[in-house]
């Protein structure tokens, strides 16, 4: 019991000193890091990425990955440009605004039943919607073109204070996600299913439904994370940034998520998307390369696996080293 809260707790705490710490060397260093409109800019750069890196975790949850999301949020940002343009404002956006998530919608029940009734791997499958995805954005939109309206630009940042209303809501999201995951049957179903799923089906779980719905929320978080980085990109765009895919995984794993299922964190892939975050904001305050953030990345993902599987690693050298002294003591 008490390695099991160790581990769960573990990537908490780390993700949580690892930010204080960078936030306050910067801070010492740079002056222009703690000004109001750096730390806006911050929590901004984060929305997209922590929306789409809440939907990963479910994904993560249940046993799976879904590569295609960093696919889909660029065809949101295109769809967006079309239905979202610069000369809509008002309540004209509002069927715009459903459209682009009725896009993650559809992506999500496509990938649910490739994976859920054709039975194909989730990382094959999302892998063909990713590439249709992409290939769907190129023909939209071959070249940058096409602007976001204003009104949806000021209506996804609009902010009290330095901290934007849409972080705030991403926060208590987070938080009420991770009461239901381990405070619910539900909750411990869904975890269930990601940790053996033949055995839940066994004791009369709907294994096939748990996993339908995490790969349709996975879709829809992510055409959410797309309204937010149409907001900052602001124009339609095929060829915005294709790394949320893995950097969406890196969140959920660094937040606590395992990569066999049933364990994660939706607070946890919070904190992590706000510390990959953080990296990439104060990199060029620094003037340095932004290549450095792909590598400090990397670093931590490897040493995140290590330290969250040390208690596991930990109790099973105890057990065997254990089962050594018995099969010794028989022996004598």
């Amino acid at each position: 019991m008490r390695l099991g809260r160790l581990s769960g707790a573990l990537p908490l705490v780390l993700m949580t000193v690892l930010i204080v710490a960078v936030g306050a060397y910067a801070t010492v260093r740079q002056d222009a890091f703690l000004t109001s409109y750096n730390l806006n800019n911050l929590l901004l750069l984060t929305m997209p990425l922590a929306l789409v890196s809440l939907g990963q975790t479910c994904a993560l949850l249940v046993g799976g990955f879904d590569v295609s999301v960093a696919a889909l949020m660029t065809f949101c940002v295109v769809v967006a440009s079309y239905t979202m343009s610069f000369e809509t404002s008002g309540w004209a956006l509002l069927p715009g605004g459903l459209v682009v998530i009725a896009v993650g919608l559809a992506t999500g029940i496509v990938n649910a039943v490739l994976i859920c009734v054709l039975k194909l791997p989730s990382i094959i499958a999302t892998l063909g919607t990713f590439s249709i995805l992409k290939g769907a954005s190129l023909l939209l939109r071959d070249h940058p073109e096409g602007a976001i309206s204003s009104d949806v630009i000021d209506g996804l940042t609009k902010s009290v204070s330095l901290v934007p209303i849409a972080f705030i809501a991403v926060v208590v999201l987070a938080v009420l996600a991770d009461a239901w995951l381990y405070r619910t049957r539900t909750g411990l179903a869904v975890r269930a299913v990601g940790l053996d799923e033949t055995s839940s089906r066994r004791l009369g779980m709907a294994t096939g439904r748990m996993v339908f719905l995490a790969f349709v929320v996975c879709s829809v978080m992510a055409s959410l994370a797309g309204l937010y980085l149409a907001a900052q990109v602001q124009i339609g765009s095929p060829l915005v940034d294709i790394s949320f895919s893995l950097e969406s995984i890196a969140c959920a794993v660094l937040g606590g998520a395992s990569l066999a299922g049933g364990r994660g964190s939706f607070v946890g892939a919070l904190l992590a998307a706000l510390f990959l975050s953080l990296i990439d904001n104060v990199l060029p305050l620094f003037h340095q390369p932004t290549e450095y953030a792909e590598v400090t990345i990397g670093v931590l993902i490897l040493l995140a696996l290590v330290l969250y599987q040390s208690p596991e690693l930990l109790a099973r050298f105890r057990t065997s080293r254990a089962g050594v002294g018995r099969l010794q003591a028989g022996e004598e």
